[in-house]
């Protein structure tokens, strides 16, 4: 069972934006199926839309908060490599990948889009 169904993320500007999205979601698992000029889906299988996904909603009245996503990797390299995708995708504001301590060990690389909205890459040992 997955723990969300869908994602709705405001946006301001869904053109800037999707110069990051458009790259990390689909190197996350997310293959983007469906836009209708004002939002974008993308799903984590083309085939099955009952599946789970990440909405882009333009919203030209948007205001990001301290609200941050964070996206589950199945290792630490992979960490890395998202975050390094995330960096050339246009991700702002990057910081690590590094260590944060805690138990289980905390692995993460904290960013922001265009928009201001906080997103993060993260792995737990």
């Amino acid at each position: 069972m997955s723990l969300y169904d869908h994602i709705d993320l405001r946006v301001k500007d869904l053109a800037k934006v999707r110069a990051l999205y458009d790259v990390l979601l689909p190197a996350i698992g997310f293959s983007r199926l469906e836009e209708d000029g004002e939002n974008v889906n993308y799903h984590l299988e083309a085939e099955n839309r009952s599946q789970p996904f990440f909405g882009l909603m333009s919203d030209s009245q948007h205001r990001p908060n301290g609200t941050r996503i964070a996206f589950r990797a199945v290792s630490r390299d992979d960490v890395d490599r998202l975050a390094d995708i995330a960096r050339l995708a246009g991700a702002r504001s990057l910081e690590g990948p590094e260590d944060y301590g805690g138990s289980p060990q905390y692995y993460a690389a904290f960013f922001e889009d265009v928009d201001g909205n906080k997103l993060e890459i993260c792995f737990r040992e």
